[in-house]
């Protein structure tokens, strides 16, 4: 399944566009589009701009994830991950990264900060009921499964 997102840069960095890194990755890179470094202290969260902005069809979504490699070996994630692009955004993507680690971390212009990825969005039909399906989990909440 393929979808033709049409990109605008934004801002003044220039940014590289978003690629894929294998030829099975799910998600495409986003870059920080910052003039000068910015220190993120542990617990702390700033806006981080990509300097893109993206027009996705009808019918899907993008979603901003964090990358692995610096959740492992930094704690860096993203507070709302995923992060939802509706596809009537067309404003620029930013980022809301969160320092999870002990130590301080520096954003570099350009450094790789999240990954894009474009998926399909199913639009439900909400029924009002005064029942509902039974399961075998029924209500069971959190723990529920013993796992």
């Amino acid at each position: 399944m393929r979808a033709t997102v049409r990109v605008r840069r934004v801002g003044s960095a220039q940014v590289p566009l978003p690629t894929y890194q294998t030829a099975l990755a799910a998600g495409m890179d986003l870059c920080a589009a910052l003039e000068s470094p910015c220190e993120l202290l542990p617990g702390e969260r700033q806006v981080v701009p990509t300097g893109l902005a993206l027009s996705i069809p009808e019918g899907y979504e993008g979603q901003v994830r964090p990358r692995s490699g610096l959740a492992l070996r930094h704690g860096i994630g993203i507070v709302n991950a995923p992060g939802t692009i509706d596809a009537d955004y067309r404003g620029e993507v930013r980022v809301v990264l969160i320092n999870l680690g002990a130590e301080p971390y520096v954003v570099h212009p350009l450094d790789r900060i999240a990954q894009l990825v474009i998926a399909p969005v199913a639009r439900a039909e909400l029924e009002l009921t005064d029942e509902l399906d039974p399961t075998e989990r029924g209500s069971g909440g959190y723990g529920s499964t013993g796992r």
